[in-house]
C-alpha cells in the first residue's frame, strides 16, 4: 500500500520567540494556512501545521529517530490531536516499517475509510522522508522567521534528522 506526505507552502506570520518549536509552529502558521497532506493507502489526511503538526512535533522528531536505530524492532506512538488523532504501532519488517493504526479523529472524517485500507507498509527509508520534507518546511520557515526558542531541544534535533 502506500504513505507519502505533501508538506505544501504554509504562510509564515511574525513571531519573535517562542517557548519551544511546537509553540513557534502554533505561532507562525495560522489555521488558514496551507496544511501538509499524510496519504495513507490513498485517503488523503489534512494535517495542519499551527495545530496538528505543532501537537505532532514532541513526538514526530523521537520517533523519527528512534526508527533508524539498526536495533529497533517496534514501538508505538500516540498521535494527539482534536484532528489527526491516532496511535501506531510500528513494527520492522526487514528494512520496512508495518504501520498498525486505530484511527480515532481526521480532518474530514476518515476514520471508517482509513480502517478498512488496513496497515500500511513502507520502506523506513521512505517513511522518513516524507516526514522529514515537513521538518524541513518548518525548520526552515523558524529560521527564516529568525523565531528565538527557549528550549530548542526538539528543533536541534528536527535540524540534524533533516541535514542527513
Amino acid at each position: 500500500m502506500s504513505f507519502s506526505i505533501q508538506a505544501g507552502c504554509p504562510t509564515v506570520r511574525k513571531c519573535e520567540s517562542a517557548a519551544d518549536m511546537a509553540d513557534a509552529v502554533g505561532e507562525i502558521y495560522s489555521s488558514e494556512a496551507e496544511d501538509a497532506i499524510l496519504v495513507w493507502n490513498l485517503v488523503p489526511v489534512r494535517l495542519a501545521y499551527g495545530y496538528d503538526l505543532a501537537a505532532l512535533l514532541d513526538d514526530l522528531v523521537p520517533l523519527l529517530e528512534e526508527i533508524q536505530r539498526p536495533e529497533f524492532s517496534e514501538t508505538e506512538v500516540f498521535w494527539g490531536s482534536d484532528t489527526f488523532s491516532a496511535e501506531w504501532r510500528i513494527v520492522r519488517e526487514g528494512d520496512s516499517l508495518r504501520i498498525q493504526a486505530r484511527w480515532h479523529s481526521t480532518l474530514g472524517n476518515y476514520e471508517s475509510l482509513l480502517a478498512e485500507r488496513g496497515d500500511s507498509v513502507v520502506s523506513t527509508q521512505v517513511f522518513v522522508s516524507e516526514w522529514a520534507k515537513v521538518l524541513q518546511r518548518i525548520v526552515t520557515d523558524i529560521e527564516a522567521a529568525s523565531v528565538e526558542l527557549d528550549d530548542d531541544d526538539i528543533f536541534l534535533r528536527a535540524k540534524a534528522l533533516v541535514a542527513v
